[in-house]
């Protein structure tokens, strides 16, 4: 006779929900008492989170500001913007005229292999239509129209019609199972501090602060942290959120990844010195 299945843990929580909540704060407080039971795992638990946080965050919280989009001009030839195409490596790049706000289209990276091939042609003609939507969207609702109409990139707009930035399909769904990492993105055990175009360092939370000092010339001691994210966090004085910012030692220090529990990523930016 066959044995009965063990339960999963969906089942499991089902039955840890009784009775059940009253509202999200309850709810949290539920979710973390079954982690704290082995009911769920820690990626099941920060899952969980993102899901109901992105469900109450808008457009503007997570999309790529207008100054930090990398666009191509419609004016200039694909052999003078490929090499900038490259560099970025994205798929998919926002197509202007004039200037950020007339955006004419989306140029899809895998287009110009046609250039490549020898054949005829056209920016214009590669170009796909480009989605616009207000800074006040909803992820959830966004997450759907993504999924609904195969649409990976849209451009934001603020209420007067001028373009904000641009969100991606990406962008939302780090926001549920974290930070998704590709071939151009740095690896688990290399190149935990990246220096990106602008100047900024891309830096990994457990980062030896030894490390940190030698690439930023900073001078942090390691006595009471070893890493960049345990000194960090003492600087807050609370777990922040990813959005969040502080200041210190002519350094700012903000989240650009993080959980319930830990800190994962930092966007780290000098700080013009004060004459």
């Amino acid at each position: 006779m066959d044995e009965p299945a063990k339960p999963g843990w969906l089942e499991r929580l089902g039955a840890w929900l009784s009775p059940e909540p009253d509202n999200r704060e309850e709810l949290v407080e539920i979710l973390h008492a079954a982690y704290d039971k082995n009911l769920i795992d820690a990626d099941a638990l920060s899952m969980i989170e993102g899901v109901l946080q992105v469900s109450e965050m808008h457009v503007r919280d997570i999309m790529i500001p207008r100054a930090q989009m990398d666009v191509i001009d419609i004016a200039d030839s694909p052999a003078a913007f490929i090499p900038f195409v490259i560099e970025a490596a994205h798929s998919r790049f926002p197509v202007i005229g004039e200037n950020k706000d007339d955006v004419i289209g989306i140029l899809l990276a895998k287009d110009l292999l046609r250039y490549y091939a020898g054949e005829e042609f056209d920016v214009r003609d590669m170009l796909r239509p480009a989605v616009f939507i207000p800074e006040s969207k909803r992820l959830n609702i966004l997450l759907k129209e993504f999924r609904m109409n195969r649409n990976h990139i849209a451009i934001v707009v603020d209420e007067y019609g001028g373009v904000s930035g641009l969100v991606t399909i990406e962008d939302v769904l780090e926001q549920i199972v974290g930070e998704i990492e590709d071939e151009f993105d740095f690896d688990e055990t290399e190149d935990n501090i990246i220096q990106d175009r602008s100047g900024r360092y891309r830096v990994k939370a457990v980062t030896e602060i030894a490390d940190f000092n030698e690439v930023l010339g900073t001078q942090f001691s390691d006595e009471d942290y070893d890493t960049v994210g345990g000194l960090v966090v003492s600087k807050f004085g609370h777990l922040p959120k990813r959005g969040e910012h502080t200041v210190f030692d002519g350094l700012k220090f903000q989240v650009l990844r993080a959980d319930s529990r830990r800190v994962h990523t930092l966007l780290v930016e000098k700080l013009p010195q004060e004459a």
